[in-house]
This record gives C-alpha cells, sequence and structure tokens, in this order.
C-alpha cells in the first residue's frame, strides 16, 4: 500500500469515531478538555489495536473473525444507541449514572464499537504480505492518529454546535440514533 493509501484507509477508519465524538459533544455541551483527551486517546489505540489483533490472528481466526465483526460491532452500537434514546426520556440525574459519555467506561465500549470493523483491515494487512511488526507499525500509526485528530475534531463541532441541537431535541435521543445508525451502515457495507 501505498503512503496515500494509507492515509485514506485511516481517514475511513476514524469517521465512526468522528461520529461518535461528535454525538458525545452534544450531548455533553461543554469544553471538557481532559474527557475529550481521554476518548480521543482510547478510540485512537483501539483503532491501531484491532487491526494489529486481526493481522496477529489471521492464521488461526480470520474466518471467523471476518464472519461475525461486524455482526459484533452493530449489536453493541444498537444497545448503546437503544439505551442512550431509552435514557434520553428518563430524568437527568437517572441517566447520567447509566450511559455518560464523560465515564471511562462508556468511552471505552465506543472505542470497542467502533474498531471491531478494523479487525478486517488487519486480516487484509496480512493478506497483502505485510510480514512484520516493523512493517505494520507505519499503517497503525497513522490509523491511530488519524482517529485521534478526528474524535478531537467531532468532540469541538458536537460541544459547538450541540446548544442548538440539544434546545431542539435531546442529546441522548440524537446520539442513540447517530449510534444506531452508524450500527446498520457497519452491518450493510458489510453484507452487501
Amino acid at each position: 500500500m501505498s503512503t496515500l493509501d494509507i492515509l485514506l484507509l485511516s481517514v475511513a477508519l476514524a469517521m465512526d469515531c468522528f461520529s461518535v465524538s461528535i454525538v458525545c459533544g452534544v450531548v455533553c455541551s461543554r469544553w471538557m478538555g481532559l474527557v475529550m483527551l481521554r476518548m480521543a486517546l482510547l478510540f485512537g489505540l483501539f483503532q491501531a489495536l484491532m487491526p494489529l489483533i486481526g493481522w496477529l490472528c489471521t492464521n488461526h481466526f480470520s474466518h471467523y473473525l471476518e464472519a461475525v465483526d461486524h455482526w459484533i460491532a452493530f449489536a453493541l452500537l444498537l444497545c448503546l444507541g437503544g439505551r442512550m434514546i431509552k435514557e434520553s426520556f428518563d430524568s437527568e440525574e437517572k441517566s447520567e449514572r447509566h450511559l455518560n459519555p464523560k465515564n471511562f467506561r462508556t468511552q471505552t465500549v465506543f472505542a470497542v464499537a467502533t474498531s471491531i470493523d478494523a479487525l478486517a483491515v488487519g486480516i487484509s494487512f496480512a493478506c497483502l504480505g505485510y510480514g512484520s511488526f516493523a512493517v505494520l507499525a507505519w499503517p497503525l500509526t497513522a490509523i491511530g492518529i488519524g482517529s485521534f485528530v478526528f474524535s478531537i475534531i467531532g468532540c469541538l463541532l458536537g460541544i459547538h454546535f450541540g446548544s442548538a441541537i440539544s434546545r431542539r431535541l435531546r442529546p441522548g435521543l440524537f446520539g442513540g440514533i447517530v449510534l444506531i445508525l452508524i450500527g446498520i451502515k457497519i452491518l450493510t457495507s458489510h453484507l452487501l
């Protein structure tokens, strides 16, 4: 793969992180530097880690992972989105205890859910002849940095435009719908 191909791949993988980060920015609705940084780091880490796992597991489990990775991502995002929609109708203090994008555990689940389809990228790296970790380091770094940057940008956009959105509709409802749509997009792109 050329450098341009790797950069385009990193942007494509970062789009799910970008979308979820916008939703989190809308839900948070104010500047929280450490929360944004932690979420962007988790997204970048998992987006880089999943292709590595896919590459490492290629010889043993590739046909199993490739067959279900999109279903796992879909199920996780459907559950998270459904939970956000349900909690958007709960009282504010009750929903703060459950699915809070400021919460480390929630951010980790988002990072895993948006990066599961990157397992297939790791499998394709093995098929393209990436035989050592040294050769794989550049694509993984580009994917991680791209996801980190797009996550920060997404959070900032969500925070900036979030107040206008939250006045018109509940951020949790909006976020849940977006997460479900991302899950449907992942599922349909693999099935079609």
